[in-house]
């Protein structure tokens, strides 16, 4: 199937409850009311809320647009237009409603469906209809209400965001008798608003709309998105400005950003963690008892504890590119030039592994247990996860992680996937690739190490990482599944040492306060990371608490203001300002 082909074609630049018309209240009344009538029928196998993600290929038909967007915040669901061939899909989820039925043959064709494929029926409408689906043995999702909100209900239904609690109020034939209905748990995001949490909407959009007004004003990035997500439901989320300053390309939620460092806990320190619990890594081992080509160097006894706390002694960084010749790249690609670096760019074969892997084996190396941050922690840990799971880091945290979550904006390298106008620009490079980078990995090396890096490379949207940061904030489990032990979270997101504010692989908050980090209000239990190109997701789970703020301050080149005017820290304090006091 073409992924390029995003249904999500319907792209907002805030969620649908945002921008609903209907007072808050209103719309929690509403939600209440539709929750305990829409109903769940046929759903025996607990086919419902839908499994096992990365197994399935999903194609939508008949549905509306709330129905189908919503839908694609879960999994990518692609839709099956009139005349489509359905064979490419093996789960299809069909939305119903009063004018279908009146199609004889289209009962036909939902039993011919039910025959080869896991079907999902979601129908709106009058409850005499639901009789002709009597003999139809498969899951269905039935609401009587026929409006916009009730059909997004559906569709969080279907994917586990919305519990289901419905029960029939009257016969309506042999097997939908009074009464029946299954209920659910919610085991997935669910799109709200504030106030479902108790928190004033209107106040935390004007707050932080004003911060965002600075930000672009200030040439601090021209554009941004913010997602919060609290006890298990996304309540803000909202795009600002332009992908460029000079040029109106509006800033959308679904839009793909470089995550920088981000990288280093969204993708290596999860593959870490992974391999950890199925004793494939030891962290009291050393780099040497891992990596052959180090034992014969100075990094020989570092203990991997120490490289993801940052206090292995390893130098920062190493700015490879400075040192590049114009014998080693081409403008075309080449079986001797096939790395692709950026457009018209293309590095040498074997650079990476013949230059820059012994440069940083043959750095220097200070004492160990001093905080240094450094960019070759993670160089060294993508090599010891490819070591240990046998296969690339980026081919592995997508088939172990994103693919099971429904992470399916996430990857490295996103040039090969997805069209340019849903990545956002990153900087205007004039020095070493020459050429505007979308989709191209920002950081030098990263993108010299042909995108894929431990320390950078990973792209992804707010909405896949807010789906990542519940699945911490559960210790482990997402959508019914458990990827991680609890106490392997707790672990790796605790501080470790009095010299370093650091956990295993993860930023944390600072005891010296009057560092303010991460923010002036944040607590002692947050933790998360933030990256260069101006992007952050924090945790916390003692407000059960997400907060994610993606943009492009290196473009069109880096601007140091995103720091100066505090544009991060000062939007997670206005929203720890807005959280109900316990």
């Amino acid at each position: 199937m073409n992924r390029l082909i995003l249904i999500i074609a319907f792209l907002f630049s805030c969620s649908f409850y945002a921008c609903a018309q209907k007072k808050p209240i209103e719309k929690l009344t509403e939600r209440n009311r539709l929750q305990s009538s829409i109903v769940l029928l046929n759903n025996e196998d607990s086919i419902i809320p839908l499994k096992e993600l990365e197994n399935r290929t999903i194609g939508s038909i008949n549905a509306d647009v709330p129905f189908d967007s919503i839908l694609n915040k879960y999994e990518f669901v692609q839709a099956v237009l009139p005349g489509d061939d359905a064979q490419n899909f093996n789960t299809l989820i069909v939305q119903v409603n009063d004018r279908i039925f009146s199609d004889s043959l289209f009962i036909s064709d939902l039993r011919n469906y039910a025959k080869t494929k896991q079907l999902v029926i979601s129908g709106i409408g009058s409850m005499e209809n639901l009789a002709k689906l009597n003999d139809i043995r498969v899951p269905i999702i039935w609401s009587e209400d026929t409006s916009r909100n009730a059909s997004i209900m559906s569709a969080e239904i279907i994917f586990g965001g919305v519990a289901a609690k419905g029960r029939l109020k009257k016969p309506i034939s042999p097997n939908f008798r009074i009464g029946s209905g299954y209920s659910t748990i919610q085991s997935r995001l669910l799109y709200s608003n504030p106030e479902a949490v108790g928190i004033d909407g209107k106040k935390l959009t004007k707050d932080i709309d004003a911060i965002a007004k600075e930000m672009i004003e200030g040439k601090a990035a021209p554009g941004a998105v913010v997602m919060i997500v609290k006890d298990n439901n996304v309540i803000f989320e909202k795009a600002y400005g332009n992908h460029y300053y000079n040029v109106k390309e509006p800033v959308k939620v679904t839009d793909i950003f470089d995550m920088a460092s981000v990288s280093k806990i969204a993708a290596t320190t999860l593959a870490v963690m992974h391999l950890e619990e199925e004793n494939k890594i030891d962290l009291n081992k050393t780099i040497g008892d891992y990596l052959k080509d180090a034992q014969s160097t100075n990094k020989k006894d570092i203990k991997l504890r120490d490289v993801m706390l940052h206090q292995a002694g390893l130098v920062p960084f190493i700015p490879f590119y400075r040192d590049l010749t114009k014998n080693d790249f081409r403008t075309d690609s080449s079986a001797a030039f096939p790395v692709k670096v950026a457009e018209s760019y293309f590095l040498r074969k074997g650079y990476f592994e013949n230059v820059m892997w012994p440069a940083m084996l043959k750095s220097s190396v200070k004492s160990t247990g001093k905080y240094v941050y450094s960019d070759l922690s993670m160089y060294i840990m993508q090599h010891v996860v490819e070591a240990q799971s046998k296969m690339p880091l980026d081919q592995y945290v997508q088939k172990e992680f994103y693919d099971k979550l429904g992470m399916y904006s996430t990857e490295y390298n996103p040039w090969k996937r997805f069209p340019s106008v849903r990545i956002v620009p990153t900087e205007l490079d004039k020095t070493f690739r020459k050429s505007q980078l979308i989709g191209y990995v920002h950081d030098q090396g990263a993108a010299m190490a042909g995108g894929v890096a431990g320390h950078a490379g990973l792209f992804s949207t707010a909405n896949d990482l807010a789906i990542y940061g519940q699945l911490l904030l559960n210790k482990g489990t997402y959508g019914g599944e458990q990827y991680f032990k609890p106490a392997t979270v707790e672990k790796y997101t605790k501080r470790y040492s009095e010299s370093s504010r650091r956990g295993l692989g993860f930023d944390k908050w600072d005891p010296d306060t009057t560092n303010e980090y991460p923010s002036k209000l944040a607590p002692s239990s947050i933790f998360g990371h933030t990256g260069y190109t101006g992007t952050a997701i924090w945790m916390d789970p003692d407000q059960q608490l997400i907060y994610i703020f993606l943009s492009n301050r290196v473009q069109p080149d880096v601007s140091p203001y995103l720091s100066k005017l505090e544009i991060r820290s000062r939007i997670l304090d206005v929203i720890y300002t807005a959280l109900p006091k316990k």
